[in-house]
């Protein structure tokens, strides 16, 4: 790993005893946190300005603080832990961003026109790029680590209990709502025998997969969810609600249920939030996934309000710590043959987003869920599979 990329060798910053430093201190006192300690997970100023950043502009200016080299943290998935773990940030609203907190609760930021934004500026960067980071099946989600002792393990894992979960059989006619690079669909075909149809944003992720699956029945779409409109046996849906947006969550589940059929099962893996009424994250809206807006199970629970009955609730979210920390590992592994072309900024950027996140789901502050759903109700009551 390069020298650039990280490094504890530069000598701190001093900081002022300034009123927001102090104040600083104190937030950070309270998540056992020192400025300039001697832990790990301590904050090492190297520049002047980081405390007025974080106040006025939340964890959009923390962030971009970090990727300027303003500040440091050896461990910075235990910083975002120790610190999320408080519930104090959710007390800093800096004025600056009352913006971007009115957009994302009056605007419909997640039309058919700007959801492809994600895809363009996340989904594209490159699958040479992810299949450094993933696993062989390029498995951009929440893996299950209960039985499994590695990265490829864990997301084998959790692909086969999505298969259970949805009970399905040889012959069956499956749709994938946010396929990605085609791994739950790939995993199902191969094991248990179905056909699959899936839609993605990505024309990258589409690409590869037509590429890598073409001896399998699948058949991968270039296609916005919103214009489905025919019946399956089974529906998943892998880490893509979380792109949906407050706007369309209705939308989404009226698109789902008329493509289910009547003794069909609908399966929701994503990522939400503990509270209902809070705005997306401005730094990961900016710099990783544009127009992202985490549910929360409020907001699923009236999408699915008269269309669904939930039969099964899973929380699994304290395994996307560990996964979060595999791909990162992987990154910094693979990070000397991209570094060239993508620079130093981006790696602080990937491991601000990557051990922030980690440090989130550590802290419990965001959530993982599986949903199964059925239109009607499953007769004598759905059995979750062994998990």
């Amino acid at each position: 790993m390069s020298s650039q990329m990280f490094s504890q060798d530069a000598a701190p910053f001093i900081p002022d005893h300034t009123r927001l430093h102090r104040a600083t201190a104190d937030l950070l006192g309270k998540a056992a946190i020192k400025i300039n300690g001697p832990h790990p997970w301590d904050m090492q100023l190297k520049a002047p300005g980081v405390p007025e950043r974080a106040f006025s502009q939340g964890n959009l200016g923390l962030g971009e603080a970090y990727m300027d080299g303003a500040w440091e943290a050896e461990e910075l998935d235990e910083f975002f832990a120790r610190l999320l773990s408080t519930r104090m940030t959710d007390q800093i609203k800096p004025l600056r961003l009352l913006g971007h907190v009115l957009a994302a609760k009056l605007l419909n930021r997640q039309d058919m026109k700007r959801a492809r934004q994600v895809g363009e500026v996340h989904y594209d960067l490159g699958n040479d790029f992810y299949a450094a980071m993933l696993d062989s099946r390029l498995t951009y989600t929440c893996g299950y680590w209960e039985h499994a002792s590695n990265l490829e393990e864990a997301q084998t894992a959790k692909l086969d209990m999505i298969c259970r979960k949805l009970q399905l059989k040889p012959g069956m006619h499956v749709l994938d709502i946010g396929c990605g690079w085609g791994s739950f669909m790939s995993y199902a075909a191969e094991h248990y025998g179905v056909h699959c149809v899936g839609v993605s944003i990505s024309k990258e992720q589409v690409s590869w997969a037509q590429q890598r699956y073409a001896h399998l029945p699948l058949e991968f779409r270039l296609q916005d969810y919103r214009e489905l409109n025919e019946p399956f046996d089974a529906i998943a849906s892998v880490g893509m609600f979380e792109h949906v947006g407050r706007k369309n969550y209705r939308t989404y589940m009226e698109i789902a249920h008329r493509c289910l059929k009547k003794d069909g099962l609908f399966l929701l893996h994503t990522i939400g939030k503990n509270m209902r009424k809070s705005a997306p994250d401005p730094w990961i809206d900016k710099y990783i996934f544009p127009n992202g807006d985490l549910p929360s199970i409020g907001q699923v629970g009236d999408a699915a309000d008269n269309l669904f009955v939930v039969e099964d609730l899973h929380n699994f979210g304290a395994d996307y710590d560990k996964t979060l920390m595999a791909w990162y590992r992987n990154f910094s592994y693979a990070w000397p043959r991209f570094e060239k072309d993508l620079g130093n900024r981006f790696y602080r950027m990937w491991r601000y987003y990557l051990l922030s996140c980690a440090g989130a789901f550590r802290a419990r502050d965001i959530q993982l869920w599986q949903w199964v759903l059925s239109k009607e109700g499953v007769r004598d009551g759905y059995r979750r599979t062994r998990v």
